[in-house]
């Protein structure tokens, strides 16, 4: 993956987080049933692959529902706390860049192709280019078995959120912690750069997160270059209809069969 602005380095945002990530995004929890029940549907008997597996929110539980789960995760210390969890240890994760064809290759080998390959909250928009994206989802179609399905949730971009390019804002505040979003927006690169700042008893702690972001009718086409076809996009994981006032998409492109 390409190195971002100020250094960057891609698995720096896994393992500055990894400490906290569950506590952040317990708001995740009341969408895994109809998450689980999606992805288990559409890997029947065949195995999935998820991107940017994470501290295993989604993987845990399609695990235990029966479905063979593997991953790809750049950052070690993500992967750990996975692992130290009941049932992590017998999910195999691959530790690289989700966007690199040659992890792709180490993922797949132990399982030949993958029913379901799947990435949830934003994830996908981590890499860094639009070339990166392109790239990512070939590698996509050629780890799926013949009429796979490639699953992804991601934000519907909305460019009213950060005026004049930036925005500062406040995401919460629990107790004596506080803490804060600082975003630089560049439009025409589709690009965000930020970070969650925690101001507490502790200190100042920064958290670097850095996006390019993609519309759904964008997505379709690189899935298309890749040999992938649109077969259903809805607001949520319970299917809810999808509108212009949607914020989020979940949406599945399927290999031919």
């Amino acid at each position: 993956m390409a190195e971002l602005p100020g250094g960057w380095d891609p698995a720096e945002y896994g393992d500055r987080i990894a400490d906290v990530y569950d506590d952040w995004h317990d708001d995740l929890e009341p969408a895994m049933p109809a998450a689980v029940g999606m992805l288990a549907a559409l890997a029947g008997d065949g195995p999935a692959l998820e991107l940017g597996i994470g501290t295993g929110r989604a993987a845990l539980p399609l695990a235990a529902a029966g479905v063979k789960v593997a991953g790809i995760d750049a950052s070690e210390r993500m992967v750990a706390r996975l692992w130290s969890k009941p049932g992590g240890a017998d999910i195999p994760v691959t530790i690289g860049d989700f966007g690199d064809p040659a992890v792709f290759a180490e993922a797949a080998a132990p399982f030949g192709g993958f029913q379901v390959v799947y990435v949830v909250f934003n994830t996908f928009f981590v890499l860094p280019s639009q070339a990166e994206q392109v790239r990512c989802l070939a590698a996509v179609a050629g780890a799926l078995a013949p009429g796979g399905a490639f699953v992804m949730r991601a934000f519907v971009p909305d460019q009213g959120l950060h005026t004049n390019g930036s925005s500062f804002t406040t995401e919460a505040i629990v107790g004596d912690e506080s803490r804060l979003v600082a975003v630089i927006h560049d439009r025409n690169a589709q690009t965000v750069r930020g970070n969650h700042i925690v101001i507490s008893r502790r200190g100042v702690e920064t958290y670097p997160v850095n996006l390019r972001y993609a519309w759904p009718a964008e997505l379709d086409l690189m899935a298309a270059l890749a040999g992938l076809t649109l077969t259903s996009r809805h607001a949520d994981w319970s299917a809810a209809p999808f509108t212009n006032a949607s914020p989020f998409h979940v949406s599945v492109w399927r290999k031919p069969a």
